[in-house]
Parts: C-alpha cells; structure tokens; sequence
C-alpha cells in the first residue's frame, strides 16, 4: 500500500509542475514577445474574442475532465498537457488496457494507461518534428484529395472498431458487471430527440455532457437499488 502511496504521490507532484510548467510556456511566450515589441492587447479585444469560445470550450473541457479522468487515472496530467485526447490519447489507453487484460478503475488499469500515454505522446512528437522538417516535399501528398478524404473516415474507424470490444466487455474494475450499458440507453435517446426536434447540439456537446454525466449516474443508480443491474466480485479472496 505504501508503494502505491508514493507511486500516486509522485504522479501527482510530477503532473503540477509539468502542468505548470506547460501553461508558463503557453502563456509567457506571448506575454514576453508582446512586452519586447510593445503590442499589448486591449482587455476590451480580448474579452470580446475569447467569449465565445470560453462559452464553447469551458464546457467541454470540465465534461472531458470529469468522464476520461477513469480511463485515464494518472495519465491525465501528461494527457491534457500534450492533447489530442479523444482522437488519440483515449483509443491508446482503451486499446492497451483491453491487450493487457486489465480494466478501468484499478491500479494495473492505471499504470498500462499511464505507459501507453506515455508512448504515445513520445511517437506523436516524434511524428511532429519529422513533419516539420518534411513538411515541403510531403506539401503534395496532404493536398492530395484523396487523402484529406479518407482522414475523415479515420476518427470514426478507430472508435468503431473498439467500441464493440468495449460493449463486450462487462469488467469493471475488480467486478464483473450485468447490464452494463443500460443507464446509457435513455441519454442517447434523450440527446437524439433533443438534436433532432428541439435543438441541434453542434457547438453545446459540452453542455449536453453536463447534462448527461448526472443523468447517467443517476439512472446507473437507480438500476442498481432495483437488480436489474448487478455486480459481482472477480476474485472475492482479493477484496476486503
């Protein structure tokens, strides 16, 4: 237990000084070039830009945070810093954890997440700074058609081909669980109805996921007190 303490410590005491280190870039690059050549931004400006997109993005951002944080565990801290969580980060921790045999919400779930991440975003930035020294002689081939054609169909392929796995699958941590995806059934119908007669959602999918996460737990729970959903220990032996 006390290895696990410190291993969770030191995650923790990594991930805010990456955190802060990370947001001193982002913030003080501009901050110093704006005061060597004397081209401050007015606050009137920047409040009127940035508005609507804290509306959009605030949103979604604090929805993100609240539903990946299980898949990611300690992982998060590494996985908001470098980005690209939905359409690479998330894939990789589901895709290792599923190869490993381990779940979401346990400590082995949490260090394959964490190493996967990790790989991850070692090969993306080496990824990245290929593409910027090729970036001219590779100009053609991204250009190509029929290549910016097929990008679009590559997110949807890959949650695809593990959202079905992912059905599958009934582990939950150290428990087995029946009737796992019944509390998501009524949301996506609600979400359904509400884009198609009520409101479309594009550019409020972070609002509907407050909306939703709540709901959601809330019906898990329900469904719980009343059997219909069931759990059951793994390995007995192990849990106290």
């Amino acid at each position: 237990m006390k290895k696990s303490d410190d291993y969770i410590n030191s995650i923790h005491r990594i991930g805010r000084f990456g955190a802060i280190g990370a947001m001193s870039f982002m913030l003080g690059i501009p901050a110093i070039i704006s005061s060597i050549y004397n081209i401050w931004p007015r606050l009137g400006d920047v409040l009127k830009v940035s508005s609507g997109l804290l509306v959009l993005f605030v949103p979604i951002a604090v929805s993100e945070v609240i539903s990946y944080m299980p898949i990611l565990g300690s992982a998060s801290y590494i996985t908001y810093i470098t980005g690209n969580v939905l359409n690479l980060k998330i894939p990789c921790a589901l895709n290792a954890m599923q190869i490993s045999g381990t779940s979401q919400g346990t400590e082995e779930g949490d260090v394959i997440s964490t190493l996967a991440i990790a790989a991850s975003s070692i090969a993306t930035m080496l990824i990245i700074a290929f593409g910027v020294i090729l970036i001219v002689p590779l100009t053609p081939i991204f250009s190509n058609p029929h290549l910016q054609t097929a990008t679009t169909y590559m997110l949807p392929a890959l949650f695809g081909g593990m959202f079905l796995p992912m059905l599958m699958d009934k582990n939950v941590g150290k428990y087995e669980v029946k009737g796992k995806l019944l509390p998501t059934i009524v949301p996506v119908i609600v979400i359904l109805l509400v884009n198609k007669y009520i409101k479309p959602l594009t550019g409020f999918e972070g609002v509907a996921m407050l909306v939703v996460i709540p709901f959601t737990v809330l019906t898990a729970k329900l469904l719980y007190k009343k059997n219909i959903i069931t759990m059951t220990p793994k390995d007995t032996s192990k849990i106290e």
